[in-house]
């Protein structure tokens, strides 16, 4: 498929979905009466559905030792100036009671999709959203275990974490700066409560908007092309960062850290889809990582990998 079916679809007033893949080479777009026929459900901000299933995980991640020789890497990409800020993201291998199918009905996150055999993603964050001629975007960079004793305060003075969010916040500032006027940072780094498993994490977030112009519908796949990848699974440089990104990680991330979003025939809404199980050869492959800035430390990086391979 091509993106000019978003505008054909947006122009006219017709409810679609659409997803795509990380670097923004593919996608698929279906008027919503199409869906059931395609083996695609999704979510947003619906209630999920309770299971007395066990959803407790097996993981078996990459080794530490092969996540660092990964991560100094990328610190030496750093220090030669080709990157401030890059995503890092691996592959873990999981075992579950729980079916791609189950996952979807069961997961609490505000957007959900399924693809039917292919994945399941249950984000917590949102991409853009577009209503009337606004355009906005919520950056989600930072994240701690809310376990740890003062931990708002600590993420939110954490200085390491500070410049990462900064770093992502200017990046996204710029790419709306390529479709939108009069952008604005509407609200800066606040705190996400998100369930995770048997634990709860605090994401820091803020809210960028943007003005576009009447017509917008006729140019969305424009808006959305020119967008992609996402800055906040990618990093900055985008370019040279995106670059680095498939030649260290080792992995295709596919559609994971693609975006996917809905339109309704006025407002369009997408997340960028992380929180992403694939099935592969018959196994299930949870897809996670975290921003790697000079400040970084492996140790850290690791844990929040790990951390983030759950269902919630």
């Amino acid at each position: 498929m091509t993106f000019d079916r978003l505008s054909y679809f947006a122009s006219r007033n017709i409810p679609f979905l659409f997803y795509t893949d990380f670097i923004g080479e593919k996608i698929h777009v279906y008027p919503l009466y199409e869906l059931e026929k395609q083996g695609i459900e999704y979510a947003i901000h619906h209630p999920c559905t309770p299971t007395t299933k066990n959803k407790q995980l097996t993981k078996h991640p990459v080794a530490f030792t092969v996540y660092k020789k990964k991560f100094d890497h990328i610190i030496g990409h750093i220090k030669n100036g080709n990157t401030y800020l890059l995503n890092l993201t691996q592959p873990t291998i999981i075992e579950t009671e729980l079916t791609l199918q189950e996952i979807f009905n069961t997961a609490d996150a505000p957007f959900k999709l399924h693809v039917e055999n292919r994945f399941v993603c249950f984000s917590p964050e949102p991409f853009i959203t577009i209503k009337n001629n606004t355009i906005s975007t919520y950056p989600m960079k930072g994240t701690i275990d809310a376990a740890i004793p003062n931990a708002e305060n600590r993420i939110l003075s954490n200085q390491k974490e500070m410049a990462e969010h900064i770093m992502v916040v200017d990046l996204l500032r710029n790419d709306l700066g390529m479709v939108a006027q009069n952008i604005q940072v509407k609200k800066f780094r606040y705190i996400q409560k998100i369930s995770a498993g048997t634990k709860e994490l605090l994401h820091v977030s803020s809210t960028i908007q943007g003005t576009l112009q009447d017509n917008w519908r006729e140019h969305l796949d424009t808006i959305i092309k020119t967008l992609l990848p996402a800055g906040s699974i990618s990093g900055t440089p985008k370019k040279s960062t995106t670059q680095i990104i498939e030649s260290v990680e080792a992995y295709k991330r596919g559609y994971y850290s693609g975006i996917f979003g809905v339109f309704d025939g006025s407002t369009l809404e997408s997340s960028v889809m992380i929180r992403f199980i694939e099935k592969q050869a018959g196994r299930l492959v949870y897809k996670s990582g975290g921003g790697i800035t000079l400040d970084s430390n492996v140790n850290e990086e690791y844990k929040e990998l790990l951390d983030k391979v759950y269902i919630p």
